[in-house]
């Protein structure tokens, strides 16, 4: 695979009333019958003002990670939390065959926060949420990870890595090993600036690697989210799977 910039996402909301979202399916980027690749379903990036409360909704068949870098919100859920997420101490959702949550965004800033959408290996799997306190809201100039199938914060259910740092411009930075048979980068500027190849990257974009290594043109925040392509996931998430299936 050659390095290729995502495609932009689709927004929703209105900023002016406390509320907006850009729906990110990158799959879409290769015009194929798939709106994910591998076990990255879907990606949201999300601004929402204090006060704000999204109510208590679904999911089923859904691997989110919720990655606040601004602001905070109180977690409520279905298998009995209640517990504050901020950018160092950050929440996997392990839906499975059934859960359902609500967040309440709190202090005085707007959150501004990614859910990354992953599929899980197989339907119906038990549901569960996992919380973890890093201490420190950003890695600094070496990537941290996140999410993966064993050895990291959180587990998720399936053949994806998720990475991040905040790095200094002007540094390069390689990217980190990823124990998969065809794997699968794709690397999300959350702020900044960032070079890659002959690609510059500025906030809210994307791009599918080829190369091994990203500059920082300013101080810039990234997530790094690696999939094994050859690895059976199930499309049939209520928010990560296909929207692409044709009836």
């Amino acid at each position: 695979m050659k390095t290729i910039k995502m495609k932009r996402g689709i927004r929703r909301g209105d900023p002016g009333r406390g509320f907006s979202l850009e729906i990110l399916y990158p799959g879409l980027t290769f015009g194929e019958d798939d709106s994910g690749i591998g076990a990255i379903g879907r990606i949201d990036r999300a601004r929402i003002h204090p006060g704000h409360t999204i109510a208590m909704h679904p999911h089923r068949d859904d691997e989110i990670l919720t990655y606040v870098r601004v602001g905070s919100m109180l977690h409520k859920d279905t298998v009995g939390h209640r517990e504050e997420i901020r950018p160092a101490r950050l929440m996997m959702m392990n839906a499975g065959h059934t859960f359902q949550h609500e967040e309440t965004i709190l202090g005085s800033e707007p959150q501004e926060a990614l859910q990354i959408f992953l599929r899980p290996r197989a339907p119906s799997l038990d549901p569960r949420v996992q919380f973890h306190d890093f201490g420190e809201a950003e890695s600094r100039d070496a990537w941290r990870l996140l999410a993966a199938p064993e050895g990291a914060p959180f587990e998720v259910r399936s053949q994806a890595w998720v990475h991040d740092t905040r790095l200094t411009a002007g540094t390069t930075l390689a990217l980190p090993n990823i124990p998969a048979h065809a794997p699968v980068r794709l690397l999300y500027v959350f702020s900044g600036e960032a070079r890659i190849g002959g690609l510059t990257l500025q906030t809210g974009e994307g791009a599918f690697l080829a190369e091994t290594s990203v500059e920082a043109r300013s101080d810039t925040d990234l997530v790094l989210i690696a999939t094994d392509s050859s690895a059976s996931v199930f499309k049939g998430g209520m928010f990560s799977g296909n929207v692409l299936v044709h009836a």
